[in-house]
């Protein structure tokens, strides 16, 4: 698959041969996506959630009323469940929301989700993401210019801190290193947008994988 290199400013870069192992899967399986989707977002839940079970509950200790010849029933403490006041019965506690996902399925959701954007046409191959000045304005009309209002941006092994600072204020726009590529931010981002750099260490990294 070859797609165009572009500019910044619109122009022309050349063209650059992406992989089919890596982009050109025809059956998206969304399956697998999900599954690494929600292994995402679990592991970054906080599990701080908590509430107080009986032995926290700052109520007597005393017993209620005498054990037998009330007519009700029996109860021994206050801080019980059914009592306003009282302790939460099976409520959350601090844990952690975290599980584990084999590596190659994790790879493979990933070249799937690259694939899934190859397919609908929705990857942009950007010669570099690089600015001149920390100004949005400036970057916010160059992207206008190409047609980016909701991206992604994979700027290379590092990112460009004129770049990052101008982007940043700009909604609908991330920016992320090499290493920061996921399946939960391709897919949440309406384009990806890749630099040579990126698609040189996409490659690499799939070929570590085999």
């Amino acid at each position: 698959m070859k797609l165009d290199v572009i500019k910044l400013d619109g122009g022309k870069g050349g063209s650059i041969e992406l992989s089919d192992a890596i982009f050109g899967i025809d059956e998206i399986r969304g399956d697998i996506l999900q599954r690494v989707v929600t292994w995402q977002l679990a592991k970054r839940r906080s599990g701080n959630h908590k509430i107080q079970v009986r032995n926290e509950v700052s109520r007597t200790s005393k017993k209620m009323y005498k054990q037998k010849g009330t007519g009700g029933a029996r109860h021994g403490s206050r801080r019980a469940a059914q009592f306003v006041g009282g302790a939460k019965a099976h409520g959350p506690v601090v844990r952690s929301h975290a599980f584990d996902l084999p590596k190659k399925i994790r790879a493979l959701a990933l070249r799937h989700a690259l694939s899934s954007k190859a397919k609908s046409g929705s990857i942009v191959v950007l010669a570099e993401a690089v600015a001149a000045d920390a100004k949005t304005a400036a970057l916010r009309t160059s992207f206008e210019k190409i047609g980016l209002t909701n991206a992604l941006v994979i700027a290379g092994p590092e990112v460009d801190t004129n770049f990052k600072l101008a982007a940043r204020n700009i909604p609908n726009v991330d920016v992320l290193p090499n290493a920061g590529l996921n399946v939960y931010d391709v897919l949440r981002r309406h384009t990806l947008v890749l630099t040579p750099a990126a698609i040189e260490a996409i490659n690499a990294r799939f070929e570590e994988a085999a």
